[in-house]
């Protein structure tokens, strides 16, 4: 009964049931071991944390026997087994990872970068292209927020539904077989308090996708009962508003419990036949999972359970209660599983041992290199009974980890620095090369290293020759409408985005020129609006998902910071997410749309690009780059830019605007002055003047804030004008501060300053209401001009 054959109707000898039989138990048992053995590594001090999924492996078996190719996998840190059990990982692999050894050979899921029971496939390959997605089980990068995994489950089953309705992309032959792929979330009960995953199971089932929802309960948050966590204590009894009617719309519901086999192989043939077949979603409220070793090495569950709890755990473990039905069933006897789990604990041990002297040698060898040229520098020192001991301590260690080394060479380089010894010099060469080339261990891939990295790419400039004048929203909107046109791949959507063509009009007539499947509109949900973008770009769309308004990022900023913005630096670059979010900010009214959060942004985005163009053609031209990239990408139009009047380029559509490169506005001998976004223009509103004063500017676009500046172009404006305004509308410190960080830092414009360089910032309350509201609170022409005056006599702005 729970086999793939018993489902496709297929005759199943005795024999052969045996064996499939076996061979589950046997895969619980090496699962189990690796729970345990994992543990005690953690304690012995050769991990450093271990966290993992024991007592919820019949679950995971039943539901990777109807894991087919093609399908997705969208989970958290407690799904061990499914790796096993589908292939994606060997025992040997999950203990790689568990010692966090940098290599994709080791650990082909981060290299190394997170944390056990954290897993991935590689969907790219080593030049960053497309794997075919249909050959293998995909495990979309798991992330330890709770509940966080499922927005990009919503995502990733959107793009089976979208599949199947848009015939024209079923040439694309490796992200799906006409929508017949199903996206398994998975979830601890806990988690379910979250509100993303009541978000994300409301979008599920409004759009009718291909989701199943896995929820492992055992009864606890860590140390806290469900009763606090869940209404009725049951993720399934609270979902029953949601329930599948007689119309087929909602969410099919099953409850099973975690330790019986046949039931859970049942119910997982069941649920993933209908889903796949009609793209009904489902929750498997999985109940009475037990958690032997509790939630993490960080502690025992034995603080919080009672001894009644304690023998549950005991009586209804899963692996127990199997081997029960097994030795009913006559299936084998309790000798024969004796010696079947005796065998996976050995197999897990010598998967172990491989795993942890593999990791070893690596650092072994760095360490005898090391140890040799110290002893070179011995040799020629005044400090020999020292670096002795420095080397005699660093070889004495059994468990030895990089940072070892490296602080052993840098405390003998200190002791020696003064003494005029030829092999300090090679000692010192050595532990740079070294620290460079481990720097790509633990640093690499933030963004693309592949050939459509957004700042390898060549440039058609916008041509205005013969341009006519047209409204902003009528520039971006005809941007939109070739962008659509030439990508059958692109998808838009967002808070009345489809029917009425946003509020702003950037896309009026377009979702009924191009269709409802590729511009349609979404609830209110700013988390799974993300998620939907995060999802459909890792499956071949190239998605523009709408946060309506700046201010509402805050609602999804959640998922692009812990997952789009990381996804290629934390596999290694073995997942991208290219998506583009756009959205509308800056100078409006009122406290909630007119914010200018870019600090925070900035802070939580690394990993994406953050564009800020001042009018709506710049802005076509970023998207215009964007989408001929593989990267995700924040785009922040100028709010009060939709009605103004610019030159629409000729070429609207194929011009491209280039990342990281600023524009000079206006040239000037006096003072350069850098903004970007909608503030750009009250900073053309001051220069006349400004002028009057008899002082030259050089106004400076940023355009871009990620990256920011890559020629270096505002430190020749200043070696020029040795004087720099930042004027910026976010609070203060923000945005302003990062640029003054860049031109301090990493250009060194400090040694050009003639006086001390000002930031202009809003204040650091939001908005007041209506237009005074926003003059008094954000930099205004006036203040715009005393401050630049003050720069240049180097006075107060008390001149009146």
């Amino acid at each position: 009964m729970s086999s793939n054959k018993i489902k496709n109707n297929q005759a199943l000898s005795f024999e052969a049931f045996k064996g499939e039989v076996l061979a589950d138990y046997q895969l619980a048992c090496e699962s189990r071991h690796t729970s345990l053995i994992g543990r005690k590594e953690v304690l012995n001090g050769k991990a450093k944390f271990g966290i993992f999924g024991d007592g919820k492996e019949l679950p995971q078996i039943a539901l990777s026997k109807v894991f087919q190719n093609g399908d997705y996998r969208s989970g958290y840190y407690r799904d061990q087994t499914i790796a096993l059990a589908t292939g994606l990982n060997t025992i040997e692999q999950i203990f790689a990872q568990l010692y966090a050894h940098p290599s994709l050979d080791a650990d082909p899921n981060t290299g190394g970068r997170m944390m056990n029971g954290h897993f991935a496939s590689r969907l790219l390959d080593e030049k960053g292209q497309w794997k075919n997605q249909l050959d293998q089980k995909n495990f979309a990068a798991d992330l330890s927020p709770t509940a966080a995994q499922m927005l990009k489950a919503v995502g990733l089953g959107l793009a089976s539904k979208l599949y199947r309705q848009n015939n024209a992309l079923n040439d694309n032959a490796i992200f799906s077989n006409k929508g017949n792929e199903i996206v398994f979330a998975t979830i601890g009960d806990a988690s379910t308090s979250e509100g993303i995953f009541w978000e994300s199971v409301n979008a599920a089932c409004v759009m009718e996708i291909p989701v199943i929802f896995n929820v492992w309960d055992d009864g606890y948050g860590i140390s806290v009962p469900k009763k606090y966590q869940t209404a009725k204590s049951s993720i399934s009894e609270s979902l029953r508003g949601m329930q599948n009617d007689e119309n087929g719309h909602g969410l099919d519901l099953y409850t099973v419990k975690g330790w019986d086999y046949a039931a859970l192989c049942k119910t997982y043939i069941e649920a993933a036949e209908k889903c796949r077949k009609t793209h009904t979603p489902a929750l498997i409220h999985v109940t009475e999972v037990t958690q032997p070793q509790g939630h993490s090495t960080s502690g025992s569950h034995e603080r919080y359970k009672d001894d009644t709890r304690l023998q549950f755990e005991k009586d209804f473990d899963c692996i127990a209660k199997f081997s029960e039905w097994i030795v009913d069933n006559k299936i084998a006897t309790i000798d024969e599983l004796a010696a079947i789990d005796e065998a996976a604990k050995n197999r897990v041990n010598e998967a172990k041992n491989k795993a942890y002297s593999a990791f070893q040698d690596e650092i072994i060898a760095l360490r005898k290199e090391a140890i040799q040229f110290i002893n070179f520098v011995k040799e020629e020192s005044s400090h020999q009974s020292e670096i002795d001991s420095i080397a005699k301590g660093l070889e004495s260690l059994k468990a030895i980890i990089r940072k070892d080394i490296f602080k052993a060479v840098h405390q003998v380089l200190r002791l020696t620095k003064k003494e005029k010894i030829n092999a300090w010099d090679n000692l010192h060469s050595w532990y740079h090369d070294v620290k460079r080339e481990t720097s790509v261990n633990y640093s690499s891939n933030l963004y693309s290293e592949s050939q459509w990295n957004a700042l390898k790419l060549d440039h058609e400039a916008p041509n205005y020759e013969g341009s006519i004048e047209k409204a902003g929203f009528e520039i971006i909107n005809a941007y939109f409408d070739a962008a659509f046109a030439k990508r059958k791949e692109m998808v838009a959507f967002g808070e009345d985005l489809g029917q009425i063509g946003d509020v702003n009009q950037g896309f009026a007539g377009l979702q009924q020129k191009y269709g409802i499947e590729r511009i349609f509109d979404t609830g209110i949900r700013e988390a799974t609006i993300i998620g939907q973008g995060q999802g459909l770009s890792m499956r071949g769309f190239r998605p523009i998902a709408e946060i309506q308004y700046l201010d509402y990022l805050l609602y999804g900023l959640q998922p692009l910071s812990d997952d789009v913005a990381t996804l290629q630096y934390r596999t290694k670059g073995g997942q991208k997410s290219p998506m583009i979010v756009r959205t509308r900010g800056h100078r409006l009214e009122g406290i909630w749309h007119s914010g200018s959060p870019m600090g925070m942004i900035l802070g939580a985005l690394r990993g994406m690009y953050v564009c800020v163009p001042r009018n709506l053609t710049q802005a076509a031209g970023m998207y215009e780059t964007i989408l001929r990239s593989d990267e995700p990408a924040l785009v922040i139009e100028p709010l009060n830019g939709y009605r103004l009047k610019e030159q629409m380029p000729t070429n609207i559509g194929s011009y491209s605007i280039p990342l990281g490169k600023v524009e000079c506005i206006q040239e000037g001998a006096d003072i350069t002055m850098v903004s970007y976004g909608s503030t750009l223009r009250i900073c053309q509103e001051a220069l006349p003047t400004i002028e009057e004063a008899g002082i030259s500017v050089e106004l400076i676009d940023a355009q871009t804030l990620i990256p920011f500046d890559l020629d270096q172009d505002i430190k020749k404006s200043v070696a020029k004008t040795n004087r720099l305004v930042i004027v910026d509308e976010d609070v203060p410190g923000g945005a302003s501060a990062y640029i003054l960080q860049q031109l301090i830092e990493e250009q060194d414009i400090y040694k050009l300053l003639d006086s001390k360089p000002v930031t202009l910032t809003a204040k650091a309350h939001r908005p007041a209401y209506s237009t005074d509201g926003d003059y008094f609170s954000k930099p205004n022409a006036e203040d715009i001009f005393d401050a630049v005056l003050a720069i240049i006599h180097e006075a107060k702005p008390n001149y009146y």
